[in-house]
């Protein structure tokens, strides 16, 4: 996993007594950019930024501990806030990480208690939080959070508990899991555990364990989430299972996905809720590996339309219902009594995947950055349904969506061979192969230049990398594991690509020339919703 802004600093504000604590510091002063923000653009500044400079100034205002200059530390709090002041009250569309509705209203909040206190480290306005976000939302949850009788098991605001501040330190309604990770959050476990030595609290030795762990594994710095057990699992093994030519997976994978299966489908690791994305593509993982289970646990989350990724999900998921259409076609073929019923289920689940089709021919979603991820799920869910409604309206309407995000795919590609939002990447090049490899036969396209070129810059990046954050947490992270499957798949897809194109008729006098790749061109930008809340 690679490391977090944003939970670093959570661990910087909240346990400053924790081991590291200075290397945290020092990876934050130099993560920061040269307009004063952390992160990514296209506002995925604003989570790291906030969370870094409140941790920041939170730092100045206790007694010196670590060995950083107070002057370097007050520099750096007052271009954050600078930066800062360019989203107060902005009208700006937030990309929808998780918890954003909390998450920010929380560090402003914490914020501006910092600049009103009597004896203030840097004098600035305070801030106000992005239109159409509610100022008092972390309040509000913070009063659920008190009112909660304590139902068993994880919930999905655990994920967010650093958001309640003080009140969040060993809160009796959350438990900790028996490795210590609290809804395997980092910024989660360090405000439950706070920075108090006493251990007597059940969970607080294992919590500090746990952090522990993790910042000595990243030189002081953590990653946003951790442990990913089955999402790492699943991903990896569906996304190889089509090019391990009968390669047997490790029968002790198998049996620990087969173990995250439950009434509600899996979690992505132990200490979390189960959710329709994970038990998704746990199902599918199992069923490409000879492991076929019923896909019953997954219909609970279909609205009639789409698949919710967790109940009362405030936004939808392209990926997610893509993999649960993925998942009904692995159940319909491994068991076709089933079909009848799944059917009218995985009818719907396409047209409004083809629905949400952006017009140039991509996806976009709310779990990644970029647009290739979406558009290779979707591409993924429909081929296979496009063939199955072969002839009939419905699968003529998934072969054109297919086709058109072929098309889109082949002229965002950068001159060099890669693709990627804000420049070429091996995770995204990975998917812009995997879709043409996929689908370009299909879709009528001479896709077998381009296919060249992203597997040879694939091949020239030593050891798979340097990877991007790109997936959605609090920030953006690069699950490497997941990453290094993507373009394993990708190569083997081009060579077997090559390999069949090879032994294709020669193509006529006189018939169009492949086309040639494109010239430079701009970062992709998401459209702005049409309701941003």
């Amino acid at each position: 996993m690679s490391a977090s802004i944003y939970d670093t600093a959570r661990l910087v504000s909240l346990t400053p007594s924790l081991p590291g604590h200075t290397a945290r510091l020092r990876f934050l002063l130099a993560q920061q950019r040269g307009d004063g923000g952390w992160g990514e653009a296209d506002g995925y500044e604003l989570v790291p930024t906030l969370s870094a400079t409140e941790a920041i100034l939170a730092t100045l205002r206790r007694p010196p501990a670590a060995r950083i200059e107070a002057g370097q530390l007050r520099g750096s709090a007052q271009r954050g806030l600078t930066a800062l002041r360019r989203w107060s009250g902005s009208h700006a569309a937030v990309p929808d990480t998780i918890a954003v509705e909390v998450v920010v209203p929380a560090l402003i909040a914490a914020i501006n208690g910092h600049l009103d206190a009597a004896d203030p480290v840097v004098s600035d306005a305070r801030l106000a939080v992005p239109s159409g976000m509610d100022p008092e939302a972390a309040s509000r949850l913070a009063a659920r959070v008190r009112d909660d009788p304590g139902r068993s098991g994880p919930q999905t605001w655990w994920a967010s508990l650093e958001v309640l501040g003080a009140d969040a330190a060993r809160i009796a309604t959350v438990r900790p899991h028996d490795e210590g990770m609290i809804a395997c959050s980092p910024a989660a476990t360090a405000a439950w555990l706070g920075d108090d030595p006493d251990r007597g609290t059940p969970g607080a030795t294992a919590a500090a364990r746990y952090l522990d762990r993790l910042q000595a594994a990243g030189g002081g710095p953590v990653c946003g989430v951790w442990p990913i057990t089955y999402f790492e699992q699943s991903w990896v093994l569906s996304t190889l299972a089509p090019v391990m030519s009968g390669r047997s997976a490790p029968v002790s994978v198998l049996d620990s996905l087969d173990g995250a299966l439950g009434p509600g489908g899996a979690p992505a690791a132990p200490s979390l809720p189960p959710d329709c994305d994970d038990g998704s593509v746990v199902l599918t993982a199992l069923h490409r590996h000879g492991r076929a289970r019923p896909a019953d646990a997954l219909l609970t989350y279909h609205t009639g339309a789409y698949f919710r990724c967790f109940p009362g999900e405030r936004t939808p998921s392209v990926s997610t219902t893509a993999h649960a259409l993925e998942a009904l076609h692995e159940a319909m073929a491994a068991q076709p009594a089933g079909y009848p019923r799944l059917d009218p289920i995985a009818k719907a689940t396409a047209v409004w995947l083809m629905d949400a089709q952006h017009a140039d021919g991509c996806w976009w979603d709310k779990w990644h950055a970029s647009p290739y991820y979406a558009t290779i799920c979707c591409v993924d869910a429909l081929t296979p349904y496009a063939a199955a409604a072969a002839g009939s309206a419905a699968g003529s309407a998934a072969s054109r969506a297919v086709r058109r995000a072929v098309a889109w795919t082949m002229a965002t590609q950068h001159p060099d061979g890669s693709w990627g939002r804000w420049g070429g990447t091996v995770e995204e090049t990975a998917y812009g192969v995997r879709i043409l490899t996929s689908a370009g036969d299909s879709a009528g396209l001479d896709v077998a230049a381009a296919v060249t070129a992203g597997a040879a810059y694939l091949r020239r990046q030593p050891g798979g990398g340097p990877h991007r954050g790109l997936w959605h947490a609090k920030d953006l992270y690069a699950p490497l594991r997941v990453v290094r499957a993507a373009r394993l798949a990708a190569l083997a897809a081009a060579e077997r690509f090559t390999v069949n194109a090879d032994a294709a008729p020669a193509v006529p006098a006189g018939a169009a020339a492949a086309p040639r790749l494109p010239a430079p061109r701009a970062a992709l930008t998401r459209p702005a919703p049409a309701d941003a809340g």
